[in-house]
């Protein structure tokens, strides 16, 4: 049987809009929707915006380019097995919030043990340390991480502001502002590396990121999921949140629609949107932009120099049992070059693998399937696996991921200058550009924005 790939990444805000300006006059009032915020984005923060909104009693309006809610959540149905897989979300940190969000709609969690890290040798023979640039496996021992995390744990001690969106100290605390390779080598981390690489992925060239989003990313509550363990819905389907959330939202919900152009004025907010059935305006007193804050996303937005001088700065840089990790033993930490493939891993339904691609900067899928395709074709030639050419049953990117900003730009009060833009022109955000990729960090930085909404 054929092999299929599941190949994903992360969901884009990426066809938002096209032109700078669009005229409101020529739409009659039946096209006109009034709500009390509107919210860019249907993902898992503009979700629980949404909801949080409406128990607070405010009426709202979500527009979502994609036919679905969720954003990076999505959970894969095989049309031969029914097997369910989970892309993009997969655990959830036990939170308060996070577990009173869940019980809103009914779904049961369960404790979800991840797996510990490698242990020392010898390793299982499920596991292949492969070089994916020339296909062969490698001989590569991966060293017990424990101490190093251990380590690791102290220094995150030192900043628990950073649980807190990018509320940073002045001056910031050099440490955060040295690439994560010198950071590693100061406080003697290589132990870790290449599982942090593994469950930070996304990143890009980890060795050279400043500490600073490497720590967001791969931080204390990452930590603390794997010495208490993450939760999971129990049947196993991320989806159903978003699905019972869909269903009770209803018309409040434009999906399939992306943004022409948006006028904000010092007492009201208007939103033209494109949908499947025509042009609707929303009329609204707040915006809430839930989508990566970069300018490819806020085409036709009337931005401001404040607004544009901050988000121009923003980049982004097979066998069932089996799992294949790629390594480079003759590269820094052992990490590959990037773009490339991280690793490939049992998804738990017969013949569906899951495959993660990594690049420093925005790809075409298109070249990205070319060169996923290419690098198991190594494998296949070198006699690592055996299978026939795959086929890929579902491509999800998740560009742009992180947005980082230069370490000047930071230290000069980026951050600072970012926060200060809620309420702005009646408009606030929220999103992983403002605290990290954490759904229950998102989830309580979000209820902290609805709560400066609702004080408006």
């Amino acid at each position: 049987m054929r092999t299929r790939l599941w190949n994903m990444g992360v969901s884009a805000w990426k066809e938002g809009v096209k032109v700078k300006s669009v005229e409101h006059g020529h739409l009659q009032h039946k096209d006109t929707i009034a709500r009390d915020v509107c919210i860019i984005g249907g993902g898992a923060t503009g979700t629980f915006s949404a909801i949080g909104l409406r128990d607070r009693g405010k009426s709202m309006a979500i527009i979502e380019q994609k036919d679905r809610l969720g954003g990076h959540t999505l959970t894969y149905q095989d049309p031969t097995t029914g097997g369910k897989t989970k892309a993009g979300l997969v655990v959830i940190r036990p939170s308060t919030i996070s577990q009173e969000y869940f019980a809103r709609f009914n779904i049961p969690l369960t404790k979800f043990n991840p797996p510990p890290p490698p242990p020392p040798p010898p390793m299982p023979d499920s596991t292949l340390y492969v070089d994916f640039s020339t296909g062969k496996k490698v001989n590569f021992t991966p060293s017990d991480p424990s101490q190093a995390f251990a380590a690791y744990g102290e220094q995150l001690e030192k900043y628990p502001f950073l649980d807190n969106g990018f509320d940073l100290p002045d001056p910031i605390p050099a440490d955060l502002l040295l690439p994560f390779g010198d950071f590693v080598k100061k406080y003697n981390l290589s132990a870790m590396v290449m599982l942090v690489s593994k469950l930070g992925q996304g990143l890009g060239d980890l060795l050279y990121q400043p500490t600073l989003y490497v720590i967001k990313k791969f931080g204390a509550t990452a930590l603390e999921g794997f010495a208490k363990g993450f939760l999971v819905p129990a049947n196993g389907d991320n989806s159903e949140l978003y699905v019972k959330a869909l269903a009770e939202l209803d018309d409040d919900v434009l999906l399939s629609s992306c943004v022409l152009s948006t006028r904000r004025e010092r007492d009201s907010v208007k939103v033209l949107v494109k949908t499947p059935t025509g042009q609707k305006i929303i009329e609204t007193k707040t915006l809430l932009v839930t989508v990566p804050p970069k300018l490819d996303n806020l085409q036709g937005f009337d931005l401001d120099a404040k607004e544009t001088s901050l988000f121009v700065q923003f980049s982004n840089s097979i066998p069932n049992n089996h799992c294949l990790i790629n390594v480079a033993v003759d590269a820094r930490e052992n990490l590959p070059d990037l773009p490339g493939i991280y690793e490939i891993t049992p998804t738990g339904v017969p013949n569906l693998v899951n495959l993660k691609y990594g690049s420093p900067v925005s790809m075409l899928e298109k070249l990205v399937e070319r060169d996923v395709m290419d690098s198991l074709a190594r494998l296949r030639k070198a006699g690592t696996v055996y299978t026939t050419p795959p086929e890929i049953a579902l491509f999800s990117s998740h560009t742009p991921f992180e947005l980082t900003v230069p370490v000047s730009a930071i230290k000069n009060g980026f951050y600072k200058e970012l926060n200060e833009l809620h309420g702005h022109r009646n408009t606030y955000y929220t999103g992983s550009a403002f605290q990290a990729h954490d759904v229950s960090l998102l989830w309580e930085f979000t209820d902290t924005i609805l709560d400066k909404i609702m004080g408006r």
